[in-house]
């Protein structure tokens, strides 16, 4: 047992509660969240690697005393190899997600308490907590669990809109819980026709029931369930057709709660695409359908940027597209491939996180995200402008940058497998994605200041500096040295790829 695993999400949850308590007592929220948020990125670098089984119910298996006095119709079978409690495992991919998680949550937590005259303890509830659901979802072996933390992250993602105080947020909010009311339900029912079929709600589990033939593969239950869980999927990560509610969604929180509401979407999308790898893998079409989505994904996300006038609705939809790099790398199935595409999902977090934040200054300082009213920032903020020039970049894959690695690796993989037009397809877009972005960069930096923006906050606070620095700097550093982040990656790649239970 390692107790650090279940306290990964245990903390999140307890610090989450005690800044609701401390709700309008601005400075003891503004220290206390700082000194709460450090925990986000150090407990995933003090845990070992390991399964933590609530309860301490392992399998039978690997509690040899408490099956002496079993019968051997349980003992013999494969009855003593199921879990019969909730699992969590920690491996080295999900160290380096759950590390990068937590260091964007802090940034957030950091930018978002500087630049609110009186910070939110509600508002740094829903952090915490949203933290905590997407923790849980990359550990659980358990598709209910997961199913539960789904849920949690989705109200998170509602309340961060709610409590950004930005016009006709209510409404957006109303849409996605709305849509989430169809959606979730429907991933419930997959997972129900799931549990009918194997008997099992751990994935570890369900895979072994499939692959020894303990259950017929082909049922047309097990079928329904695959596409009921891919809706869901959908859902969760904001893919088409839910791509316009979720840039809704992001242009109506504030910059730091987009750029976290960005991380819990990538986060969730490789969970529960790593999950449909783990149990549909035997289904061709089960590759090609995420292959499918996530081509559309990135066509229907980097040309609906192109028509945006508002920063975060801009930002929102070049996610999305960027979502669909790492759905071809799943979708391709190879070892590689999967490595290039969980790579380009951390890089995307890194990156979209450091772009909200820095185009929030320009929001915070004239509180307007409309490009048509803004110009003439880089005068005022030189800094700033190259940081966020940087991330633009970055997102585009100009080397030496991180993004240049994973999309390089994706089109290597797509040559790999046969699959040459995706490599071109990749590289185009990348060309329309900086095209896009300079647009936006034109529109906030180099256009001239319109005579009547008003500058609102003078002063940049320096926790949002930093936050950007960090971010750049890590950045760079994954496009330095790949290998140290893929050397994280590659045992869960292999793992799906050679369909290792």
């Amino acid at each position: 047992m390692n107790l650090l695993i279940p306290l990964m999400v245990i903390v999140p949850i307890l610090c989450a509660l005690f800044l609701n308590l401390l709700h309008k007592k601005d400075r003891t929220v503004k220290a206390v969240t700082i000194i709460l948020a450090l925990a986000l990125p150090a407990l995933p670098l003090l845990a070992n690697y390991g399964l933590h089984f609530f309860g301490g119910y392992e399998p039978l298996v690997q509690n040899p005393t408490l099956a002496t006095n079993l019968p051997s119709l349980i003992t013999g079978t494969a009855l003593s190899t199921f879990h019969p409690a909730i699992t969590y495992s920690f491996q080295s991919a999900q160290q380096l997600f759950l590390f990068v998680l937590g260091l964007v949550g802090f940034l957030v937590l950091l930018t978002s308490v500087y630049e609110t005259r009186r910070p939110s303890g509600v508002y740094a509830y829903m952090l915490f907590m949203g933290i905590a659901a997407v923790t849980a979802i990359l550990l659980t072996d358990d598709i209910f669990n997961f199913y539960v933390f789904f849920e949690i992250m989705a109200l998170v993602t509602v309340g961060i809109v709610m409590v950004s105080n930005i016009k006709g947020n209510y409404e957006t909010a109303l849409k996605y819980m709305i849509l989430g009311g169809v959606a979730a339900p429907l991933l419930l029912l997959g997972i129900a026709f799931i549990l009918g079929v194997t008997g099992n709600v751990n994935i570890t589990d369900i895979v072994y029931s499939i692959k020894t033939g303990m259950v017929d593969p082909h049922n047309p239950v097990l079928l329904i369930a695959c596409g009921l869980i891919v809706f869901g999927w959908l859902y969760g990560s904001g893919l088409p057709p839910f791509h316009t509610i979720k840039s809704a969604i992001y242009s109506k929180a504030l910059p730091s709660g987009s750029a976290m509401i960005q991380a819990f979407s990538v986060f969730t999308f490789i969970a529960l695409g790593i999950i449909i790898l783990r149990i549909f893998s035997y289904l061709p079409f089960s590759q090609w359908v995420i292959l499918g989505v996530s081509l559309l994904a990135m066509i229907l996300g980097i040309t609906m940027a192109i028509v945006q006038t508002d920063l975060k609705r801009i930002i929102g939809f070049l996610a999305v597209g960027e979502l669909g790099y790492i759905g071809i790398g799943l979708g391709l199935g190879t070892a590689y491939g999967i490595t290039a595409g969980l790579f380009q999902a951390v890089n995307e977090v890194l990156i979209t996180a450091l772009l909200f934040i820095g185009f929030g200054v320009a929001i915070y300082q004239t509180e307007t995200s409309n490009t048509r009213k803004l110009g003439g920032m880089m005068v005022r903020n030189p800094l700033v402008a190259f940081l966020v020039l940087l991330g633009g970049l970055a997102m585009a894959g100009v080397p030496p940058l991180n993004a240049f690695q994973s999309k390089l690796m994706l089109i290597q993989a797509s040559l790999n497998a046969g699959l040459p037009e995706l490599g071109v397809i990749m590289i185009l877009l990348s060309i329309v994605t900086f095209m896009t972005f300079m647009k936006a960069f034109h529109a906030v930096y180099l256009r001239p200041k319109p005579a009547d923006l008003e500058i609102k906050n003078e002063k940049i606070p320096k926790a949002t500096i930093i936050s950007m620095v960090v971010l750049l700097v890590v950045c760079i550093i994954f496009g330095l040295f790949p290998q140290y982040v893929t050397s994280y990656l590659q045992p869960l790649a292999t793992s799906l790829a050679g369909g290792v239970v």
